[in-house]
Formats: C-alpha cells, sequence, structure tokens
C-alpha cells in the first residue's frame, strides 16, 4: 500500500513540476529526464563488471541514424527512433567482437578507441554524417492531441511529457531485465565468471548481451535528444560528456538500480542551481571532478548508501536478517575506473 501511495504521489509531482519551472528551468528538465535514461543504460552494461567509455557515442549513433532515417528516407519520427536505438544495438554488436577479447582496463582503453573512431568518422565524412558541423534541421517529433492536452513539440512542457513517458517505459524494462534469470546472469558473470563458466554460462555472450542492450537504450536517448535539439555535431558526443556519465554513476552509486539516476538528478541540480547561478560553469570540469575524488575517498558507495542507510530501519528481514529485495551490488568502488 505504502509502495503504490509512493508511486503515485511521485508519477503526480512528475507531472506537476514543468508548472512551476520557468522555460529555461523546464529545458534543463527535459535533458534530464533522457540523460536519466542514458545513465541507467549505462549501469546495466556495468552489471557484467566492464566499464565502457564507448557509451556516450553510441549515445550519438542512436542520435546520428534516426536523424539521418528522417531526412533522407522520410520515416516517421517514433519509427525512426525505434530504428536508431536498433541501429545503436547492432554497431554495438559488431564492437563487441573486438572489444569483448579485453578485460578490465584493457576493455576500458579499447571501447574509448572504438567510440574515437566512429566520433572521428562523423567528423572527417561530410556526406552522410555532416563533417564537423554534424547535421541540422533534424525533423521534429509531429504534434498531436490526446483530447485533454495538446502537443506541441516546440515545447518543453510537451516534449519533457512525451520524453518522460519514453524514459518511464525503459527503466522498468530495464529493471525488469536486471530481476530476470538474464540479469542474475549478469550478477554472477561480474562476481564470480570461473564458477560461472564451470556451470555452463557463456561469459563472453552474456557480457555481449549486456552491451547490447545497453547500448539500444542510449541509442534511443541520443534519437530523443537529437530530435528535441534539431541539430548535432561530433563534439556532443566526446569524452567530456563520457566523463560526466562516469562521474553520475560512480557519485550516485551502481549498486542499486536508483543509483546512478540519483547521481545524475543530484549533480544536474547542481550544475543548473549552484554553478550556473554563482557564476561557476567554466570550473564545472574542476569541481566535477573534485566531487568524483571526494566520493571515491569519503563515500565510495556512493548517494545510495546514505539512502539504504536511511531506509534501513523502516526494511522488514526475513529469518536469515538479510534485508528483503537486495540485490548484488553491481559495482563497488574498487571496480570503478
Amino acid at each position: 500500500m505504502l509502495k503504490a501511495l509512493f508511486w503515485i504521489a511521485l508519477a503526480a509531482a512528475l507531472i506537476a513540476l514543468p508548472h512551476a519551472l520557468s522555460f529555461s528551468q523546464q529545458e534543463i528538465l527535459v535533458f534530464l529526464t533522457i540523460n536519466v535514461l542514458l545513465v541507467a543504460s549505462y549501469r546495466l552494461l556495468t552489471l557484467t563488471g566492464e566499464w565502457s567509455l564507448a557509451h556516450v557515442v553510441i549515445m550519438g549513433v542512436g542520435a546520428y541514424a534516426s536523424a539521418f532515417y528522417t531526412k533522407e528516407f522520410g520515416v516517421f519520427v517514433p519509427v525512426s527512433m525505434l530504428l536508431g536505438a536498433v541501429t545503436a544495438a547492432l554497431v554495438a554488436m559488431v564492437l563487441s567482437y573486438p572489444l569483448f577479447r579485453m578485460k578490465g582496463f584493457y576493455f576500458l582503453i579499447g571501447s574509448f578507441a572504438a567510440g574515437e573512431i566512429i566520433r572521428l568518422l562523423w567528423k572527417r565524412f561530410r556526406d552522410p554524417f555532416g563533417g564537423p558541423k554534424g547535421l541540422k534541421g533534424i525533423e521534429p517529433m509531429p504534434d498531436f492531441s490526446i483530447g485533454i492536452y495538446d502537443f506541441d513539440f516546440f515545447e518543453p512542457v510537451s516534449y519533457y511529457y512525451f520524453a518522460a513517458t519514453v524514459v518511464a517505459v525503459c527503466l522498468w524494462l530495464m529493471w525488469r531485465i536486471e530481476r530476470s534469470p538474464v540479469g542474475l546472469t549478469f550478477h554472477a558473470v561480474h562476481w564470480q565468471d570461473k564458477l560461472a563458466q564451470a556451470a555452463g554460462v557463456n561469459v563472453q555472450a552474456y557480457r555481449t548481451l549486456a552491451f547490447v542492450i545497453a547500448s539500444g537504450f542510449a541509442g534511443l536517448a541520443g534519437a530523443l535528444m537529437a530530435h528535441y535539439i534539431g541539430t548535432i555535431n561530433p563534439n556532443s558526443f566526446d569524452v567530456e560528456v563520457m566523463v560526466f556519465v562516469l562521474t553520475w554513476a560512480i557519485v550516485g552509486g551502481t549498486a542499486t538500480f536508483y543509483g546512478p539516476i540519483l547521481g545524475c538528478v543530484v549533480l544536474t541540480i547542481l550544475n543548473e542551481i549552484v554553478l550556473r547561478e554563482m557564476g561557476f560553469e567554466q570550473m564545472r570540469p574542476l569541481i566535477y571532478g573534485a566531487i568524483l575524488i571526494l566520493s571515491i575517498l569519503f563515500l565510495p558507495n556512493g548517494l545510495e548508501s546514505l539512502v539504504e542507510r536511511a531506509l534501513k530501519p523502516f526494511r522488514r528481514t526475513p529469518a536469515s536478517g538479510t534485508p528483503a529485495g537486495d540485490a548484488p551490488p553491481a559495482s563497488p568502488a574498487s571496480d570503478t575506473p
């Protein structure tokens, strides 16, 4: 009952939220919603113990692909978004063959190299990628009405409702995947890969599967962004953006489903309300770096550990003494790159 009331209250708050914000804050809310999908998909990849530096580039693959399908073939925008996600997943599948011959630090560096190759190809070829300037005039979502509300997608509130609905469905799917036998196998591959392999689990296949699924969701996030801002370029998906995603995940924590989302929300609020308003936006990389170091030193399990500690007295414990509903942590501080 309490859970149902919590979710109803949360949904009501999210629906009312944009009407309490200014226009610029509403636009920030749209990007935050898309980034929640991006960082949640990144956590799905980390369930197998691998950390990639190509995830933002894979997001860009979805953005470029969706924009290309609408500009060149006139594909209906919602369909092109799904095709962009599929394209990102297919590119990830191709990349998985060389990348998953490596593990740990070598996988991290290999993923960075693969991502940079893709990004430099976007810069090199004006046709069809637009070269350094990227693609402009990307088709927006077509307006429609559902009777009680008219969706005008040039307005951030309408796009927020659309993006929030898509992201909510994706988060539910990722949550179900993690709690399925496939998700439990991802955890086993991370924590006991030798034992899992001895039990007949194809470790490389499951790592590839996590990489492909996470990339599909990241590609959808890229498509959502592309059709909102109407323009994309290679610099939108460089390593600096990837560092921000890593920071969200590490500061939030990856042991729970909501940890990276919490990190993304808290650091976005810090950036937009504190740093921008106080004129420290140019120092954002420095401040983010300091936050990352302090988090690893003094809060190695992320912000989620504070939430778990606060909720612990309210959790019912079974006879074994293990809190009900706990899942094996996805990645402790020692696993972070």
